[in-house]
């Protein structure tokens, strides 16, 4: 076999195992949304309890502040793929709320994940307060 046919085989060859190599790294990884689930979960089993502020709620995002050791953190959650967990109205949300963070990391915080929330019942509406509703 000549040297250039060898040099092809090798070029071909390393080129398939980089071609593994980015496959097997991108499957291992996971999509972004999968790679958030991973970080919610490891939050919720390894996290610590503290109270939180909800200050905005969007159909998509909460945004909430907290105060771990005397340092203030503003953060925000994608809720997008718990939106079934949340009430219509996500601004009902707003106020205090319980959180879990991370030790070794206190801004690695979450409000909600699939297997726990932190989130109060959202306070009745007006309507929902009449005497009709209540049954009287």
């Amino acid at each position: 076999m000549s040297a250039s046919t060898q040099i092809a085989i090798l070029a071909g060859v390393s080129a398939a195992l980089v071609a593994a190599a980015i496959w097997i790294s991108m499957r291992v990884r996971g999509t972004p949304e999968k790679r958030e689930q991973r970080r919610r979960l490891s939050v919720h089993r390894q996290g610590r309890l503290a109270d939180a502020m909800i200050t905005e709620a969007t159909e998509s995002t909460l945004y909430y502040t907290y105060s771990i050791r005397g340092v203030q953190y503003a953060a925000s959650q994608d809720i997008r793929s718990l939106r079934e967990l949340l009430p219509a109205e996500p601004e009902r949300l707003i106020g205090f709320a319980g959180l879990k963070y991370s030790s070794n990391n206190p801004a690695n915080s979450i409000l909600i994940c699939e297997g726990w929330s932190g989130l109060r019942a959202p306070s009745a509406s007006v309507a929902d307060q009449s005497p009709a509703a209540e049954g009287f």
